[in-house]
C-alpha cells in the first residue's frame, strides 16, 4: 500500500513537471547515477539516470532513459527486428532508488562540477527532450542506450570540452559484453551466435561507454578543458553510494549451466549413438532430422537478423556456415525415399560449409563461442555418416537398375 501510495504521488509529480516549467535555484545539482547489474537478462549490464537535485526548491527527481513497455503493439517483433521504442521518463529520486534497491543493486551517485550556466543549460535540454514528441528514440543497444543518451546530455552542454582518460582496456564489443554475461554461459552462446564480425572490431574509449559502470569509470577521470584553460576542472565534484547492495549466497551453478559442457555431452552421446547405430546397422532418422531442424531454426534467426534487422553487431555473421536456414526443408525431405539424391548432394554442400567454419574457428576469421565446437563436430559426424550410408544404397540401386537393363 505505501509502495502503491508513493506511485501515485510520483505521477502527480510528474504532471506538474509537465504542465510548468521547472523552476531551480542556482545550488541544485546535477549527478551521473549508475545502477549496478541485477540478476534479468534486460538488467544484466546495469543503468544510468542523471539527477536534478535542489534543496532549496524541494525538487529532486531523475531523468531516466530506460524505459520501455511490453506492453507496445508487436513488442517482440519490433525488438527482434531492432526497431524498439524507448522513452524518457521522470521519477522523484526516491522511488527510482526504492526500485533499485528491491533489486538489490548499488546505486553511486558522481555530482558533476558544472558551473550554473551549464547546469541550466543541460536543464533546459532534458525538459525539451521530455516534451511528449520528443521523448521517444530508436533504442540501439550500443549506440544508443539509458548510457550514452545521459553522457551525450553532459558532454553537448559544457563550456569547452570533456577529456577522458586512458582508464580502460581496449576490448572488443564481444569482448566487453562478455565482461557481464560471463563466458560459458548460455546467455553469451546465444548472443555470440547472431553477433557477427562486427562485434570483433576493438571499442574505441567513447564507444566503450555504452556500459553505464564504464561510463562512471570514464566521467571518474575525466576533466574539464575550457578556453584559454581560465575554468580548468575535474569532471566530478563528489561521490556517494545512494543504495548500498546486500551480499546474497549464490548456489554454485549446475554442471549443465555451462553451455560449452552440456554441448560437450550431448556431442559424446551422439558419437556413442552413432557408432551403436553403425554396429547394429540401424539409423536414427528421427535424430537427424531433428538436428536439421534445430540448426535450420537457428540459421533463419541468424539470416533474418543479418539481412532485415537493423540491430548493431550482427552483419557479416559467419555462424551461417553451420546453422544453414535451409536446413529446415531438409528436416523433412530425409523422410522421403524419392528425394535421397537430392539431399544426398546438398549434405555433401553442408559438410563443406562445417568444414569452412572449422577454418573459420581455428583461424579466429570470427569469433566462434567455445560451445559452437561441439555443435559443429557433432553435425558433421551425422551428416558424413548419413552421407556414407546413403552412397552406398544409392550405388547398390544404381547397380541394380544396370544390371536389370
Amino acid at each position: 500500500m505505501k509502495k502503491l501510495l508513493s506511485i501515485i504521488l510520483g505521477l502527480l509529480f510528474l504532471l506538474n513537471l509537465h504542465a510548468e516549467e521547472l523552476i531551480l535555484s542556482d545550488s541544485a545539482t546535477i549527478s551521473l547515477l549508475t545502477c549496478s547489474p541485477g540478476k534479468e537478462v534486460y538488467a544484466k549490464f546495469g543503468h544510468s539516470g542523471l539527477r536534478i537535485n535542489d534543496k532549496v526548491n524541494n525538487k529532486d527527481l531523475v531523468f531516466n532513459y530506460g524505459i520501455f513497455s511490453f506492453e507496445t503493439e508487436d513488442f517482440y517483433y519490433k525488438f527482434i527486428k531492432g526497431e524498439t521504442d524507448y522513452f524518457l521518463g521522470v521519477h522523484p529520486t526516491d522511488l527510482f532508488l526504492s526500485e533499485y534497491e528491491s533489486r538489490n543493486s548499488t546505486v553511486w551517485e558522481q555530482t558533476l562540477n558544472l558551473t550554473p550556466t551549464e547546469k541550466r543549460k543541460i536543464i533546459n535540454a532534458l525538459l525539451d527532450n521530455y516534451r511528449p514528441e520528443n521523448r521517444m528514440y530508436r533504442y540501439n543497444y550500443v549506440f544508443d542506450n539509458c548510457a550514452t543518451r545521459p553522457r551525450d546530455k553532459v558532454l553537448n552542454y559544457i563550456d569547452g570540452y570533456v577529456e577522458f582518460q586512458s582508464s580502460n582496456e581496449t576490448k572488443t564489443f564481444r569482448q566487453w559484453i562478455a565482461e557481464y554475461v560471463g563466458t560459458e554461459t548460455w546467455l553469451k552462446f546465444g548472443i555470440d551466435i547472431v553477433f557477427g564480425m562486427d562485434a570483433d572490431r576493438m571499442a574505441k574509449q567513447y564507444e566503450s561507454m555504452f556500459l553505464p559502470e564504464i561510463l562512471m569509470n570514464e566521467f571518474e577521470q575525466a576533466k574539464i578543458k575550457t578556453v584559454n584553460n581560465s575554468n580548468n576542472r575535474r569532471l566530478v565534484k563528489e561521490n556517494n553510494v545512494l543504495v548500498q547492495s546486500k551480499v546474497e549466497e549464490h548456489n554454485a551453478p549446475g554442471i549443465f549451466s555451462n553451455a560449452f559442457v552440456s554441448l560437450s555431452a550431448l556431442l559424446a552421446i551422439g558419437i556413442l549413438l552413432t557408432l551403436y547405430e553403425n554396429r547394429i546397422k540401424k539409423h536414427s532418422t528421427f535424430l537427424d532430422s531433428l538436428l536439421l531442424f534445430a540448426s535450420g531454426i537457428a540459421g533463419i534467426i541468424v539470416f533474418y537478423l543479418m539481412f532485415v534487422s537493423i540491430h548493431p553487431l550482427v552483419k557479416n555473421n559467419l555462424n551461417l556456415l553451420w546453422l544453414n536456414p535451409l536446413n529446415v526443408i531438409a528436416a523433412v525431405l530425409i523422410w522421403f525415399k524419392k528425394m535421397r539424391f537430392t539431399l544426398f548432394i546438398y549434405q555433401l554442400i553442408n559438410i563443406g560449409f562445417l568444414v569452412l567454419s572449422l577454418i573459420v574457428l581455428a583461424l579466429s576469421i570470427q569469433t566462434f563461442n567455445s560451445a559452437a565446437f561441439p555443435l559443429i563436430v557433432l553435425l558433421l559426424i551425422r551428416y558424413s555418416n548419413w552421407v556414407v550410408r546413403i552412397k552406398h544404397r544409392l550405388f547398390r540401386k544404381s547397380k541394380f537398375l544396370i544390371k536389370n537393363n
